[in-house]
């Protein structure tokens, strides 16, 4: 697809969303037609089919879609941040803070939305931490700052190994679907989808400086960008929408890895059409891979990282490969 045709690219994508979202409607343990599905979505009763969509298939099914989009955009921003290829949106350990706030919860017999409040406040403790720590008392930079995320992540993962052998075999599985990634604990809530709205529109009005800032902060200082506020800007943006999809699904690695490196693969690298690209395609690829983990070994349920990183993995190493040879 050329890249002098943007629109077409967005319409495209937006479309694969929504085959993604019919084929995740249907498919399952118990198959459902597709005329049953739009019956069900337009005249709910109180029948089989409409009980699947509206209390099970559906709100699942949004919510990868979201969680998806948050971690694609989350990445692309992590990428200009700290202007490494590699980055992706747990590069700072947010996922870390969130996961030991989860299992400490966990560990407590909480669920529902006290779990989720607390993995969204520890996720928040990590972000302040990365920041506070990583400007200290002198100038705030991107090596610094990756530098100490990395630094922290290990941390949290130390912790997480803690909380995990205190834990009683009883709370060890759902702990561990946690840490993997799992739709299943997703609930239906409008929260996400607004922090992703606010959170793409903020970014795309800065998708101009964004452009410059990938060539280096030099030349984005000598046109009059203040580097100090927009990497500010770039992570509180990016930190939140890690923040929200962590608390929303656990870890889900690879999504916000692969997904701008495909978009960017199509020769798309201007961020007013790379971020909103981006939020499509990983929305339908968490959507997908979501479809394939709750129904491969149905009725038994898969954590969908296991899915993406299966995804993700050979993907990334071709496009390693693919770039190693231009």
């Amino acid at each position: 697809m050329s890249a002098r045709h943007p629109w077409g690219l967005l319409l495209g994508l937006g479309g694969l969303c929504l085959i993604s979202l019919g084929i995740s409607l249907t498919s399952g343990s118990v198959a459902l037609e597709a005329a049953q599905v739009w019956s069900a979505l337009w005249r709910p009763d109180a029948d089989l089919a409409s009980q699947l969509v509206w209390e099970l298939r559906l709100p699942r099914s949004l919510a990868a879609l979201t969680t998806g989009a948050l971690l694609a955009v989350a990445g692309c921003l992590m990428q200009v941040l700290v202007r490494n290829p590699l980055a992706d949106p747990y590069i700072l350990g947010i996922s870390g803070g969130a996961s030991v706030a989860a299992l400490l919860a966990m560990l407590a017999g909480v669920s529902g939305n006290l779990l989720t409040g607390s993995a969204f406040v520890g996720a928040l403790v990590a972000m302040l931490l990365v920041f506070v720590l990583s400007r200290g008392h002198g100038q705030w930079n991107s090596n610094r700052l990756l530098l100490t995320g990395v630094v922290l992540a290990a941390g949290w993962g130390a912790a997480i190994g803690f909380i995990l052998n205190l834990s009683p075999d009883s709370n060890l599985q759902r702990m561990m679907f946690w840490l993997m990634g799992d739709m299943g604990f997703a609930r239906a809530n409008a929260l996400p989808s607004i922090v992703l709205l606010v959170g793409l529109l903020a970014s795309l009005l800065l998708a101009r400086q964004l452009n410059v800032l990938t060539r280096g902060e030099l030349v984005a200082g000598s046109l009059g960008i203040r580097t100090d506020l927009l990497h500010l800007a770039i992570y509180v943006i990016a930190s939140l929408l890690t923040a929200t999809a962590v608390t929303q699904a656990g870890s889900i690695g690879f999504v916000g890895l692969v997904v701008p490196h495909l978009i960017r693969l199509l020769g798309y690298h201007d961020h007013r059409i790379l971020l909103p690209a981006a939020a499509l395609l990983g929305a339908s690829l968490l959507l997908l891979a979501d479809t394939v983990a709750r129904t491969l070994l149905a009725p038994q349920q898969l954590p969908v990282g296991i899915l993406t990183a299966f995804i993700g993995v050979p993907l990334f190493l071709y496009l390693l490969y693919r770039g190693s040879r231009q």
